[in-house]
């Protein structure tokens, strides 16, 4: 096995492609087809199902994905070691739900460019289960996620402490008195997986209210923006609702301080060997968790 043909395995795996891989290493289709072909070869196995979707791993390709990737981690890592100080390039595949990459993630990366701008970064959103399995699956280097429980196979950093709110149609004083004149109660919830939502059916299951009527977004404004709307109400972090607070389009609504903050954690695979890319971001996320403190 060589470096190049490894790479172009594990960009076609990340990419689902073999167009897209070629198209990110600026190549031709033929020519990662036929590297992925005399890697089965000298393997002895096919690591690729193809169909007119895409391309998806095998489980054996399942299996080699991990390995691959952390033989170019480590080749990266000796040639940022022997290029001098600073020196830091690669690609970091970095995960995060919407309402930190909103709010929070632009500061964090706005800073670590300013570090090393040779760092080619890709960002994928999701809901907090959906990214602690992509980083179990070697899928994404880090992500950032809500709610998560003791993993054994992940490592994880505080990175931002959220305070939660729920937020009405802006004419309600409070969550009850929603749920007193709509005639058919509404909540507005990202897919199942996400942190925010569990929390929004556990204090409505305080408040002695359940089976209400729910509508699934994917995106935040999409929620808040029906919140205004007058069709239901959700459960968000202050951070990312204040604005349309302000402008009084929707009402936010303080939660009791036993069920107000969430941490949201940096959280990576323990097992896997580390690009100096990474652990340069995880640094700028704990220094900016220090200036939170002391703010």
């Amino acid at each position: 096995m060589n470096l190049p043909d490894l790479n172009v395995f594990a960009t076609a795996a990340r990419l689902g492609s073999v167009t897209r891989a070629a198209h990110a290493l600026s190549t031709v289709q033929s020519n990662v087809t036929a590297r992925i072909r005399l890697l089965e070869r000298e393997l002895g196995v096919q690591l690729f199902d193809r169909s007119y979707r895409g391309i998806t791993l095998t489980p054996k390709g399942e299996q080699l994905l991990p390995y691959a990737q952390q033989m170019l981690t480590l080749a990266e890592n000796a040639r940022s070691a022997v290029s001098g100080p600073g020196d830091v390039r690669g690609v970091l595949r970095i995960g995060s739900l919407q309402s930190t990459a909103s709010a929070r993630l632009p500061e964090v990366l706005k800073a670590y460019a300013q570090r090393h701008d040779g760092v080619d970064i890709s960002i994928v959103t999701g809901t907090s289960t959906e990214l602690i399995d992509h980083v179990v699956k070697n899928r994404l280097d880090g992500a950032f996620v809500s709610g998560a429980d003791a993993h054994p196979d992940l490592d994880a950093v505080t990175s931002f402490v959220e305070e939660l709110v729920m937020i009405s149609p802006a004419q309600y004083r409070t969550i009850r008195d929603y749920l007193k004149h709509s005639s058919v109660p509404k909540v507005l919830v990202f897919r199942i997986g996400c942190h925010y939502r569990r929390q929004l059916e556990h204090y409505l299951a305080g408040l002695g209210v359940g089976g209400l009527n729910q509508m699934e977004f994917g995106t935040i404004d999409g929620i808040i923006g029906c919140v205004a709307a007058g069709l239901g109400v959700s459960l968000l972090p202050r951070s990312v609702v204040e604005r349309s607070a302000r402008r009084r389009e929707v009402r936010i609504h303080t939660l009791p301080r036993s069920e107000r903050y969430v941490e949201t954690q940096f959280v990576t695979h323990r097992a896997q060997v580390r690009s100096l890319a990474l652990e340069q971001l995880t640094a700028v996320i704990q220094s900016d968790k220090t200036a939170q403190r002391r703010a």
